[in-house]
C-alpha cells in the first residue's frame, strides 16, 4: 500500500466514476446516464453527503468525470496545477472527521456541498498524495486498444496495464490468436 486508506478509496472511486463512460464501461453505455443511476453509483461506494438526484447534479458530476479523465495522466507539474485549481475554485477546507463507522479521515468540503464539488475535491485531495509520493505513474490509461478506461495501479510491482480483467483477457486472447495464426501461416508456406 502506498497511500492512506482514504486515498486508496478515493482513487478507486475516481477510477470507477471515470470508467462509467461508454468507451470504458462493461455495458458499453454511459452508466450514469440518469439521476437514478448516479444515485445508485454513489450509494454503492458509500459516498457520504448530500445527493440531490436531479438533472443539474447529473450534468455537474458528468462534467467532473470528464475533467478527471483529462487530468488522470498529466505530468506531475501539470497535475499540481490541476489540483491547486480544483481546491481553490471549489473552496476546499480540509478537516479530519470520522463517521459511519470509519476512523479518522480527511474531508475538504461540507457534507451539504454539491455532489460534483465533493467528488472533485476528494479526487484532488487524493491526487495530492499521489503527487507528493512521486507515484503519478501509477495513474494510467487502459492498455487495451479498444478501451477508453482509466486505472490506478496499486499493485506492489507496478505492472498493472488494464482497467479490468475483461480488458486483460480480451487483449491476451487476441494476442494468442494472432500468434497462433502467424505460426499456422509459417507452416503452410
Amino acid at each position: 500500500m502506498f497511500f492512506a486508506p482514504d486515498t486508496d478509496e478515493a482513487l478507486t472511486f475516481d477510477v470507477a466514476l471515470m470508467n462509467t463512460v461508454a468507451g470504458a464501461s462493461p455495458s458499453g453505455r454511459d452508466e450514469i446516464a440518469d439521476p437514478g443511476q448516479l444515485a445508485g453509483f454513489v450509494d454503492r461506494f458509500r459516498f457520504s453527503g448530500r445527493v440531490d438526484g436531479d438533472a443539474a447534479e447529473l450534468d455537474a458530476v458528468r462534467s467532473v468525470r470528464t475533467l478527471l479523465r483529462s487530468a488522470w495522466t498529466l505530468p506531475p507539474d501539470e497535475m499540481v496545477a490541476f489540483v491547486n485549481d480544483v481546491l481553490a475554485t471549489r473552496d476546499a477546507r480540509p478537516r479530519l472527521t470520522r463517521h459511519d463507522g470509519t476512523d479518522w479521515h480527511l474531508h475538504a468540503t461540507p457534507e451539504d456541498a454539491a455532489l460534483a464539488d465533493r467528488i472533485a475535491v476528494e479526487a484532488a485531495m487524493a491526487l495530492v498524495d499521489v503527487v507528493r509520493s512521486g507515484r503519478t505513474g501509477r495513474l494510467r490509461e487502459c492498455a487495451a486498444t479498444d478501451c477508453d478506461g482509466r486505472l490506478v495501479d496499486l499493485s506492489k510491482n507496478g505492472s498493472r496495464r488494464f482497467c479490468s480483467v475483461r480488458c486483460s483477457n480480451r487483449t491476451n486472447t487476441a494476442a494468442h490468436r494472432a500468434r497462433k495464426a502467424t505460426r499456422a501461416a509459417g507452416t503452410e508456406g
